[in-house]
Parts: structure tokens; sequence; C-alpha cells
């Protein structure tokens, strides 16, 4: 069987955004996978961080015009 899990290391938490009754957390961090150029990621993980869920990496520059687009919209 093969083993899907990729190498990561985690930079930087920047916070926990919700929490799902299983435990698992959805959380914003800076993290690099297969030791590439590190990425702003959310995602789900365990309370280790020894297992994560799907999730979305973003460029330090995508990172930038999403947080001016957030800054100008009204959350409703």
């Amino acid at each position: 069987m093969k083993n899907n899990k990729k190498n990561y290391k985690i930079y930087k938490y920047f916070g926990r955004l919700s929490q799902i009754d299983n435990g698992w957390v959805k959380e914003l961090n800076y993290v690099s996978w297969e030791d590439r150029e590190p990425v702003y990621d959310i995602r789900t993980w365990n309370i280790d961080h020894s297992q994560y869920g799907q999730g979305v990496t973003l460029t330090p520059g995508q990172m930038a015009a999403l947080k001016d687009m957030l800054n100008g919209i009204a959350v409703f």
C-alpha cells in the first residue's frame, strides 16, 4: 500500500479557525511541503499535527492579495 503522507514542517502557527466534533482543528499556518518554499496553509489537522486533511495553500503574493480583498469586504 502506498503511503500518501507528505514531508512537511510548520514554521509558524497563526491560529485556529474552527474545531470539529472529532477534535480536528482548521488552522492557518506557514508550512513547507516536501522541502519547498513555505506557503500559507489553511487545512484541518489532528491535535498533534501527525495527520492532516485537504487544504488550500497560498504563496506570499496570493496571501497579500487575499488580505487586501478581505479588508475590503463586509462579513455577512
